[in-house]
């Protein structure tokens, strides 16, 4: 048996901490911000793809 059976750090798998934005309740501007640079990524991924396309229909 264990010795301190009692200490069930970690069991569940570890929490994220809370940043001060998330306990103060402005995490809403913060999933905003995520949301804008998910959209940016998105149009990056875009344009690159607009280019390979646009080189390989050159090429043949």
């Amino acid at each position: 048996m264990a010795k301190s059976r009692n200490n069930l750090l970690g069991v569940g798998g570890q929490r994220r901490k809370m940043s001060r934005a998330d306990q103060q309740g402005t995490a809403p501007a913060r999933a905003a911000d995520r949301k804008a640079a998910a959209d940016q990524k998105q149009e990056l991924l875009r344009k690159m793809r607009e280019r390979t396309q646009g080189s390989l229909d050159e090429q043949s």
